[in-house]
């Protein structure tokens, strides 16, 4: 009987031990006010111009990102866009994207930061550049993904695709 009463007060007692060894998660870190502390690179992403993206390369020269600009972009309908290659994710037909043009001034590390998640593809003429890296923006900020490309002097394409919404928040940025 002693060990039936034993084994019951266990077995009584595992939950409550159990639940003392699971602390609860520790909560988000509360953001006093977002994008306040942006690196000096990304400063320009609160003061965000409008510019609409080209369905096709023969609208590029009225779409093109400047560094150290922020834009809201006007994406359109994956259908209605001529991508010079076909983009690695291309999304579906009810999402957007777009084209945008970049004269990349000096060899460096550029870094194309999103609002979103959407795809993002850099091509030197028809040919797709490598990322050197990827992640996601600084905490508190808006800045959802930041994608780094290793680049010489030149014009590239920046396509953009697998968006779900029609505005897109975009910035590129020489990285120090």
């Amino acid at each position: 009987m002693r060990l039936t009463v034993l084994a019951a007060l266990a077995v009584l007692a595992t939950p409550f031990a159990a639940s003392a060894q699971m602390a609860p998660a520790a909560p988000a870190p509360a953001c006093a006010a977002m994008d306040k502390d942006l690196p000096a690179e990304l400063a320009a992403w609160t003061a965000k111009k409008d510019l609409t993206a080209a369905k096709g390369v023969q609208d590029l020269d009225k779409a093109v990102l400047t560094a150290g600009q922020a834009f809201v972009a006007a994406l359109a309908p994956t259908p209605e866009v001529t991508y010079i290659v076909q983009p690695e994710k291309p999304g579906g037909t009810v999402s957007k994207g777009g084209l945008f043009a970049i004269d990349v001034p000096a060899a460096g590390s550029y870094v194309i930061a999103l609002g979103t998640g959407a795809w993002i593809d850099v091509l030197k003429g028809d040919v797709a550049q490598r990322s050197t890296g990827h992640g996601r923006g600084p905490a508190c900020t808006t800045l959802r993904k930041m994608v780094t490309f290793d680049l010489q002097p030149g014009r590239y394409v920046v396509q953009i695709s697998a968006n779900a919404e029609a505005n897109l928040p975009i910035m590129v940025a020489a990285k120090p």
